[in-house]
């Protein structure tokens, strides 16, 4: 190997380097992304390999990058891949108190708050047994998206009394639109975790959720 091989050689290894640590640093700023980024390595490194054997200095970088980044990719477990897919985590207390609401009746209403800065649904409010319809509403903010199940009691047309558990995706006008696609790219995952809902139901004002709404659906 002749001196401009030499320098050829080292100039595409250091080329390699920088490539891998900024894709490096890519891939700790967008966790979710995991997936994604394993078929774009696969991808990369058949496309390298194959390059290589024609033009080795040029390509010798991409064949390092794609060969060096996936030992920084982190192996995820089944709940973190599960979470990842839908970018939204669940805290254990909304499932928790959604039971005690299905099964003993301790709460009226939840509703439920995603904490956008860790990606995770938790629980912001409890609705005690007594509490109303009006009650439940008036915790829905204005300009803020959030979930929410409210535990509704009625009588049948038979003098039966009854109750159904609705679940309602309050996105209002005014909230933010990054808000509303996260609340709903995330809807269908959360509402997996809450086994036994009934109906649900959409609203962005107060008018597509009023109690004669929810008397219509309940029957």
């Amino acid at each position: 190997m002749d001196d401009g091989e030499h320098v050829a050689l080292h100039a595409s290894l250091h080329m390699g380097i920088c490539m891998a640590d900024s894709v490096n640093a890519f891939i700790s700023d967008v966790p979710s992304n995991n997936c994604l980024i394993c078929e774009f390595l696969l991808s990369l490194l058949l496309y390298s390999l194959h390059q290589t054997l024609s033009f080795p200095h040029f390509s010798l970088p991409l064949l390092f990058l794609s060969l060096s980044i996936p030992f920084s990719v982190p192996i995820l477990g089944e709940e973190t891949m599960a979470n990842s897919a839908s970018g939204m985590a669940v805290n254990d207390e909304c499932k928790i108190k959604f039971l005690e609401l299905k099964a003993k009746r301790n709460f009226r209403f939840i509703v439920f708050k995603i904490d956008e800065k860790i990606q995770q649904v938790s629980v912001e409010r409890l609705g005690q047994p007594d509490e109303s319809y009006d009650d439940f509403a008036a915790c829905l903010p204005p300009n803020e998206c959030r979930y929410a199940v409210f535990d509704f009691d009625f009588v049948t047309d038979e003098n039966c009394q009854k109750s159904k558990i609705f679940f309602i995706s309050w996105a209002p006008d005014e909230s933010k639109v990054r808000s509303k696609m996260l609340y709903a790219s995330s809807k269908d995952r959360f509402k997996r975790e809450l086994d036994g809902i009934q109906v649900e139901l959409q609203a962005t004002d107060p008018s597509e959720m009023s109690i004669d709404i929810i008397k219509g659906r309940a029957f």
